[in-house]
């Protein structure tokens, strides 16, 4: 298959002379220039190798953070690294200065993912006088390509810029991009970002109003304005995540029976545990991107908040029925946040003939739309606010205006009586 042409690859790899010949284990160790191919386009990212003896760990970068793999092993000339916690294996094969392989999930009959890379070799981002794009933008789908109601949605875009680099994130309901990096050059704004999930890529051109044409993922077009101009052009408010999702009756408890995922053992909200306690109802999945985020938040409030009284019970939709698959990752994604609530197994992301999905394991639920989603419960076990989606680190001042918010939602509700617990407006 043809790939597209992009900027980015250029940007951030040198093809030519990078690096000797590789001999020995200890030559992979160090920084490299990666693309990943997702579709047809190529996704720049960043990755480092380490090595001791036949061991090796390879890591991704989420901005400044790094994403290690949980086992590994250089042989031969062949790099292995597995992710036990996203399920996936890396495997790359050294060829003369470059490493050639691929990326894949473990799931049955997922497709791998062409991945090379070669050493890092840096390359100022250069721009004379580069545009100031730092703030918050609104993105949405050109006119002529909307052919779904998810289409017409407006999506948050937060950009940090430090001369001619620039990096930042999208924002939607259902979760965000991650940390995108990249920068000015020749009148073109590109950012890229793939640590594991969410390969994405924004290639940005200014317009002569102030507003940026963007292409996303080589092939997805957007009018990219500032959040403070935005109504003015036209452009409706992105939804709000915490009016998105509600229930039928809050009046009512939330009621739920299911089996914790490593024992089997049936909880449900009815149990001595959740009596006149806080609840954050947590529903995820290991497979999903924003739900890792959103781990060592909800493992700090537990910590911070539950000998007064809050309960937290994470609630897994997985993508694969089988308990032989999705048991191994859950535990993975217990273990990498060490998380101290139950987590339960409550089905599927889609329909199977032995799960459930949202709507019939919890049809109390009007308008799920995002994993996470998140639903605080007062001391009486009635909904007082729901929470679509979570806003990670990398949107910058969003993440921690959001914890912030649900930091004070959670003390509000501790400090409550349960004969005073009662929904306060909308969830």
């Amino acid at each position: 298959m043809r790939h597209k042409p992009i900027v980015a690859a250029a940007l951030l790899l040198t093809i030519a002379g990078a690096a000797p010949r590789m001999r020995a284990a200890s030559a992979v160790d160090g920084l490299w220039d990666a693309i990943i191919v997702s579709g047809e386009t190529d996704i720049p990212f960043r990755f480092e190798i380490a090595t001791r003896g036949a061991d090796a760990q390879g890591f991704f970068f989420e901005g400044d953070r790094k994403i290690g793999s949980t086992s590994g092993s250089f042989a031969d000339g062949v790099l292995k690294l597995e992710y036990d916690f996203l399920n996936t294996t890396l495997e790359l094969k050294a060829n003369g200065d470059q490493l050639i392989g691929a990326y894949r999930s473990n799931r049955p009959n997922a497709r791998p993912q062409d991945v090379r890379m070669r050493r890092f070799a840096p390359i100022p981002w250069g721009s004379e006088n580069p545009p100031q794009v730092n703030g918050t933008w609104e993105m949405r789908r050109v006119a002529e390509e909307v052919t779904a109601p998810r289409d017409t949605r407006t999506w948050h875009v937060f950009l940090r810029q430090s001369g001619a680099e620039v990096a930042g994130s999208i924002l939607r309901v259902d979760g965000d991009t991650g940390t995108l990096v990249g920068g000015w050059r020749g009148g073109k704004l590109v950012l890229s970002h793939f640590a594991g999930e969410r390969p994405n890529l924004f290639e940005a051109e200014p317009n002569s109003d102030g507003t940026l044409a963007v292409t996303l993922n080589g092939n997805a077009h957007y009018l990219v304005v500032r959040s403070s101009e935005a109504r003015a052009k036209g452009i409706p408010e992105p939804p709000d995540p915490s009016r998105y999702t509600s229930v039928k009756d809050p009046t009512t408890p939330l009621q739920f029976a299911f089996p914790e995922v490593m024992t089997g053992k049936t909880i449900s909200n009815t149990d001595p545990q959740f009596r006149g306690k806080v609840v954050i109802f947590a529903i995820g999945g290991s497979w999903c991107p924003n739900c890792h985020d959103e781990a060592p938040f909800l493992a700090e409030l537990y910590r911070d908040y539950h000998a007064r009284g809050l309960e937290i019970v994470g609630v897994m939709f997985e993508n694969d029925p089988d308990p032989k698959v999705h048991r191994p990752r859950v535990q993975s994604f217990i273990k990498r946040y060490n998380l101290q609530y139950p987590m339960l197994y409550a089905g599927t992301t889609s329909p199977t003939p032995t799960s459930k999905t949202i709507a019939e394991a919890l049809p109390q639920i009007v308008n799920f739309g995002a994993y996470p989603t998140s639903i605080y419960l007062g001391r009486d076990g009635r909904v007082r606010s729901v929470h679509a989606g979570f806003a990670s680190p990398a949107t910058g001042e969003e993440h921690t205006r959001l914890k912030q918010e649900l930091r004070e939602l959670t003390e509000k509700l501790l400090a409550e009586s349960v004969q005073s617990s009662a929904p306060a407006g909308r969830p």
